[in-house]
């Protein structure tokens, strides 16, 4: 397969769950910029003390100590028959970079958006709830439970909220994210390079049409 995928999504879009379906059956490394900022906090490599003074010192890594990262990362013989990128680009800047990046390893580079409406989006975070007990998740809008706030299985304890899914919160992190993901879908469209896969399928039908997408593209 031999290429770089750009999956992009809203928080709630379902993004976490699809790379990790992709990985299992295409066989692909998942790479999160995430990640590797945190293994790097551990390292003692001369990249991870750059990272470390930067950080330090209160400044923001900048888009060429990003590139450097997943450079590096994407380097390993894990990655040689394509990867998944998540958490990066995440400006046009570290666009053009990426594409600089896919050029050196001779990579294609796609890139899907996973469309979900921001109302169903608010619907899917703000009515998460998770059971402290079995982790079991359901959804007052969309799965609830049979007993009002308890999970359906023994010992059927209070479910639970995340601090973050709060409606002020949820609106804020969903704001972020279309003000800083516009420009990035407004790069990739220019290009004619921007697919998109519906998002409010279920999981296994989201699933088969970004396979479909990714073997065909």
């Amino acid at each position: 397969m031999n290429k770089i995928i750009l999956l992009i999504g809203a928080p709630g879009a379902g993004k976490g769950t699809q790379a990790r379906l992709l990985q299992e059956r295409l066989g692909i490394p998942q790479i999160s910029t995430g990640d590797i900022f945190r293994a790097l906090s551990k390292s003692d490599t001369p990249l991870a003390r750059q990272i470390k003074e930067v950080l330090a010192s209160g400044q923001l890594v900048s888009d060429e100590l990003v590139v450097r990262v997943v450079e590096e990362r994407t380097s390993q013989d894990d990655c040689r028959n394509g990867y998944i990128l998540d958490g990066f680009p995440r400006t046009t800047g570290q666009a053009e970079k990426l594409e600089e990046l896919a050029a050196a390893q001779n990579k294609a580079l796609q890139a899907i958006l996973l469309d979900v409406d921001f109302d169903v989006l608010e619907k899917r975070l703000t009515g998460r709830r998770t059971c402290p007990d079995c982790g079991e998740i359901y959804n007052v809008y969309f799965k609830p439970p049979q007993n009002d706030n308890r999970c359906d299985l023994p010992p059927f304890s209070e479910l639970k909220q995340r601090d973050d899914d709060t409606e002020d919160k949820v609106r804020a992190r969903l704001d972020v994210y279309r003000r800083e993901t516009q420009p990035l879908l407004d790069y990739y469209e220019k290009t004619g390079r921007l697919q998109q896969v519906d998002g409010l399928q279920d999981t296994e039908l989201v699933y088969t049409d970004l396979e479909r997408l990714i073997k065909n593209d």
